[in-house]
């Protein structure tokens, strides 16, 4: 069955966004890149929230050529990635994306039966706030940033119900950076 996983930056306070909307923090280098660079090798489709689909479509007209080699292999993997946006706003969205047809819980139950291959990520912490409180998240990914930013948009949903974590991997960067992979124990 495929893994729904869960992967963002987030600030040593909890935090993918400042109480401003930031989310440029200090210690991004290039080996913290380049896990964001394995991690979307691994995902089949992407399931994200209005919001975070509108940041991203940047990536669909970016000029290639000013970022650097691995940046742009991010850029072509992401824009090859199949995309799924739920949204009460939208009537339509671009590239690889599509809008979702049925509920979140639904449509992760629909990704999971078919027979494709790769991860089921969700990004943007409102969209995954919901898929934990529903229990459908698999893995959690996180790039903790040498940061305290005191409010703003949380990692982990402040409703949510304790889940028991299993550590799968951990990595530190001399920028600070420190990466952890838990799995949820069923």
């Amino acid at each position: 069955m495929r893994r729904v996983t869960y992967s963002m930056s987030v600030s040593l306070d909890g935090f993918v966004q400042g109480p401003d909307g930031d989310f440029d923090w200090p210690g991004l280098s290039d080996e913290v890149f380049a896990i964001a660079l394995d991690e979307i090798r691994d995902v089949g489709v992407h399931l994200m929230g209005r919001r975070l689909y509108e940041a991203m479509l940047y990536w669909e007209t970016v000029d290639e050529a000013e970022l650097t080699a691995p940046v742009q292999e991010w850029v072509s993997l992401w824009n090859a990635l199949p995309k799924v946006v739920f949204s009460t706003t939208l009537s339509t969205v671009r590239g690889n994306a599509r809008l979702a047809d049925s509920g979140l819980a639904d449509e992760i139950a629909r990704l999971r039966a078919e027979p494709a291959d790769g991860d089921i990520a969700i990004g943007g912490a409102t969209l995954a706030a919901q898929a934990a409180t529903l229990g459908l998240i698999d893995e959690y990914y996180m790039r903790v940033y040498p940061v305290l930013v005191g409010g703003g948009l949380p990692f982990f949903a402040r409703d949510e119900n304790r889940v028991d974590l299993e550590l799968l991997e951990t990595r530190a960067f001399d920028s600070g950076v420190a990466y952890l992979r838990h799995r949820v124990r069923r």
